[in-house]
Formats: C-alpha cells, sequence, structure tokens
C-alpha cells in the first residue's frame, strides 16, 4: 500500500507549511502533491512589509532542503504546480530549485511514477482578478460575466499575442496527452471541472447587468477532459469554499476520482491516498 499526499493553496502561510513538513517527517509518504497557489503572491510578494521578499527562495527551498537532509533516504517525490495567485515570475526560481531534486515541476509535462503517470496543468478559466499568468480561455473565447478577458489583465512575464488571445485549457490538454494511455494517470490541475462539488463558489444571488453569475466556475474544458479521457485520478484546488458550501471534496466521474483539498479555513488540509486504491482517500484538517 502505497501512501501519498495532497495540499493545495497554501498561499506562502509558513503555519501551513510547518505543519506539512511535520507531517511529512512523521508519517513518511511516498510522495507529496501540490496543487498550485503555494506562494504569498505577487503583491505580498513584493512588499516591503514581507518577511519573505524571496518566499521560494529564502523559505520554501531552504526549508525541504532540510527535510531532505533529515529524511535521507525516506523523503518523497514532490510533484509541484503553480496556481492562478502565483506569479509567473517565480517559475525560474521554482524550475532552478527543481534540478536539485526537492521537487519536480510538472506543469505542461509527464512523469513516471512508481508505474503511473503524472501530468500538472496550472491553468484556470478567466477570473475576475487582474494577474493573468495562469489564465487562458476555457474551450472558447467566451467570458463568464464578472471576469475579465485574459488580455485585459496584468502579467508579471510576456507571452505571445497568440497565447494572449487565442490559447485555450481544451487545445493544451488534447496537446499534452496525445493519445496516451491514462488508465494509471494522476493528473495535478489547479482547476476544479465545471459543475461539480468542488468548483462551488460563493456568489450566490449575483448578478452582473442583470445577468446572474454562475456559482460553478471550474472548466468547462477539463470536466470534459475528464469524461472522454478516463484518468485514474485527478487532483485539484483553487475554490477554496467549495468543500464548505457542498460538503463534497471526492467525487467520482466515470471510472475517475476527483478530490479538492481547497480549504477557506485556517488550518492545513491534507489529503492522504493510494493510487492503487484513490476512492479510499482520507481529508484531515490540521
Amino acid at each position: 500500500m502505497m501512501n501519498c499526499f495532497f495540499v493545495t493553496d497554501l498561499h506562502g502561510q509558513t503555519c501551513r507549511y510547518e505543519k506539512l513538513f511535520g507531517l511529512i517527517e512523521a508519517r513518511r509518504p511516498s510522495a507529496l502533491f501540490m496543487g498550485g497557489d503555494l506562494l504569498p503572491g505577487p503583491v505580498r510578494q513584493m512588499s516591503l512589509e514581507n518577511g519573505h521578499r524571496d518566499f521560494v527562495n529564502d523559505y520554501l527551498c531552504r526549508r525541504f532542503q532540510e527535510l531532505r537532509d533529515r529524511m535521507g533516504e525516506s523523503y518523497p517525490r514532490v510533484f509541484l504546480i503553480l496556481g492562478n495567485d502565483d506569479g509567473r515570475f517565480q517559475e525560474a526560481a521554482i524550475l532552478d530549485a527543481a534540478s536539485t531534486g526537492i521537487w519536480e515541476y510538472v506543469h505542461g509535462r509527464r512523469t513516471a511514477f512508481d508505474g503511473f503517470s503524472v501530468y500538472g496543468y496550472s491553468y484556470v478559466p478567466p477570473t475576475p482578478f487582474q494577474l493573468k499568468d495562469w489564465e487562458r480561455y476555457d474551450v472558447s473565447r467566451f467570458v463568464d460575466p464578472g471576469c475579465s478577458h485574459p488580455a485585459d489583465g496584468m502579467r508579471t512575464v510576456p507571452v505571445s499575442e497568440y497565447e494572449t488571445l487565442y490559447a485555450t485549457i481544451s487545445e493544451d490538454l488534447v496537446s499534452m496527452t496525445g493519445t496516451d494511455d491514462l488508465s494509471r494517470a494522476i493528473f495535478l490541475f489547479h482547476s476544479p471541472p465545471y459543475r461539480t462539488g468542488l468548483d462551488r463558489a460563493a456568489l450566490d444571488g449575483r448578478s452582473v447587468d442583470f445577468v446572474p453569475v454562475d456559482v460553478h466556475v471550474g472548466s468547462i474544458a477539463v470536466r470534459r477532459f475528464i469524461t472522454r479521457r478516463c484518468p485514474l485520478l485527478t487532483l485539484h484546488g483553487h475554490i477554496h469554499e467549495s468543500a464548505r458550501l457542498t460538503g463534497v471534496w471526492k467525487e467520482a466521474m466515470g471510472s475517475t476520482t476527483m478530490i479538492s483539498a481547497a480549504h477557506d479555513g485556517p488550518e492545513l488540509a491534507l489529503v492522504s491516498f493510494d493510487p492503487d486504491d484513490p476512492t479510499g482517500a482520507e481529508r484531515e484538517l490540521f
């Protein structure tokens, strides 16, 4: 039996990270999956009041390296992606740290893990927020009421005009997976699939120009991908309040088990799972 951990949306909160490091050392999982929104966010990151001006190098890399030094051969595989609140300018530091072996950056990539395939994907559909580094059109150039187009916000790194104006999550997922056999695939997404218990936002009763706002804010492309390709397990975050509103953090879609570790309380939400039996996953708050 293999034990893996999944966390997401830690948003640079060191109290949550310290709890996580303690649990890793105590329980010694085979792998840790980190689903994005890991950093303080670009505004806090660049603020003079922020105690960690370089959060990746000054805190995250240092603490993971210390953990690896203590655990030795028991140190888990660490798979991570960034999320829509993580400025993409930090991607270079994440990749530099990956070269030391403390973690594996899997956005847009496939890697092998003990008989499974791990894929990562950071992009989410357009949101009302101004940071657009990790936003893409979903299945078309349609944008929900109250949200803004990927070209209308700010980016911390430049991208091509085509990527800004035309790229979609739907096309990305096709390009990333091709004809791969996904029967033993683990997908680390930041966005949850649309219209599930994992993507329910606290938007009840809101409207924009008299048009009701959809309370489900996940990705249609991710949902279609899951129904068509049937991966073994998908891991999600992004919508902090979904589990509180729906009472659901684990859901099945066909043969796929879908799990969210997003949480809107002060605690660390930790999901433990065995890839050979993902339906038996458990969620704890610390």
